[in-house]
């Protein structure tokens, strides 16, 4: 997919798409015959507990819907437009699934969403049985790609890439600053995404030389967290490796700064409040030098600045959530194109066999194995004066880190 730098005018931005029948393939066109659109199902839950992060992913699904219709549209089906069917997850996987089936009886040719495992598990599951395409845009449960699924991609890391990457990088920064951290403490949301992350850390790094004092888990949500801040003083660890959502997250690093407790570094994983902008804005302090490995844009691709620019523009607000989705259309546009199709088992295969690298994140080549993306990556991140920085791998940064933090 060529995508222009100089693309992204204000107007391509705000457009939505335009209404029209779905296909299932084009037929030759005649001299100023107006091109079928290709409707695209974007499964987001933006009500509920997971809203906030669902609305983001809505988000990038739009503009990034509204960036190849003003590209011309699908060439390849003679500049059919994108237009997004959007549908409710309302957080959780039932609804999910009755959401799936409406998508299909409006004729969509893929679905692209979903943010929390349990509901792509269940959705990616449901469209199967129609064969029908499903990009994960953020669920890392391995579950979602380990069921040999034909239909279901994920574009993004999953538990095993983030972990292994995460622990990676901890060791080479920790090792870099003089080896300051020796202990740690584990703090984790009681779901299949924070024990999950919880327990594989737990087996890891004590590989690498570092001990675990406790793991400490906590209900989503969470209504107050002093009783975990007490324990965490008590053990007095180095370092404090959270995997919560963004609310538990927040509370947790409040209550961590009102009762004074210094460490030498917070380095979550996946973390649902340190890479997000609305935590800096309303808590700067508590915030700031926070480390997180997680998804987000490639900084130094001026294609990932300027669509930044035009979503400030529009006052949506700007999380991972975005490009993530932005990149997930532009993958799906892309296997359509080479189908030159929206039949499902040409655009499964389509995808199957993708090199797309058109993307705005800090990846390489897409490349597809059992459905999960070999070439997704995630990095770390940390907030340097109320702006989240990436800090690790060199090649994608664009700050340094600030590590150990004085106690």
């Amino acid at each position: 997919m060529n995508m222009k730098r100089n693309d992204f005018s204000r107007r391509t931005f705000l457009k939505a798409g335009v209404a029209g029948a779905a296909t299932i393939s084009v037929p030759n066109l005649s001299w100023g015959q107006t091109p079928p659109t290709i409707k695209v199902g974007v499964l987001q839950p933006v009500t509920g507990t997971f809203s906030m992060d669902g609305g983001y992913g809505r988000t990038g699904a739009e503009f990034g819907i509204a960036h190849i219709n003003a590209n011309g549209g699908i060439k390849a089906l003679g500049g059919a437009k994108l237009e997004m069917v959007f549908a409710d997850a309302r957080s959780n996987p039932e609804a999910a699934v009755q959401e799936v089936e409406q998508l299909k009886a409006h004729g969509v040719a893929a679905i692209v969403g979903g943010f929390s495992s349990p509901i792509c598990l269940a959705a990616s599951q449901a469209a199967s049985r129609y064969n029908l395409p499903f990009i994960v845009d953020v669920g890392v449960s391995e579950q979602i790609v380990t069921r040999g699924l034909k239909n279901t991609f994920r574009f993004s890391p999953g538990f095993e890439i983030c972990t292994k990457t995460a622990i990676d990088n901890l060791v080479t920064l920790n090792n870099a600053a003089g080896r300051p951290a020796k202990t740690i403490v584990l703090v984790h949301e009681d779901g299949l995404y924070g024990t999950g992350l919880a327990k594989l850390m737990a087996q890891e790094l004590p590989k690498h030389g570092f001990e675990i004092l406790d793991t400490i888990s906590h209900p989503t949500p969470a209504r107050d967290m002093s009783n975990v801040a007490l324990r965490i003083r008590s053990l007095r660890p180095d370092l404090i490796v959270p995997s919560s959502y963004y609310a538990e997250t927040v509370l947790l690093m409040r209550t961590l700064q009102q009762q004074r407790v210094r460490v030498k570094g917070v380095y979550s994983v996946l973390n649902g409040a340190a890479s997000n902008l609305r935590f800096i804005d309303e808590f700067p302090q508590a915030a700031e030098n926070i480390m997180d490995c997680n998804h987000w844009h490639d900084p130094r691709k001026q294609l990932a600045l300027d669509f930044r620019k035009q979503v400030d523009v529009s006052k949506k607000g700007w999380n991972y959530n975005v490009p993530l989705n932005f990149s997930a259309i532009q993958l799906l546009a892309d296997a359509i194109e080479r189908a030159a199709s929206v039949d499902p088992g040409a655009l499964n295969e389509a995808l199957a066999s993708s090199t797309f690298e058109g993307h705005i994140m800090p990846y390489g080549p897409t490349r597809f194995e059992n459905g999960q993306n070999t070439g997704a990556m995630p990095v770390v991140l940390q907030v340097q004066q109320s702006d989240i920085k990436v800090v690790y791998p060199h090649e994608f940064s664009d700050a340094k880190p600030n590590y150990p933090l004085p106690t």
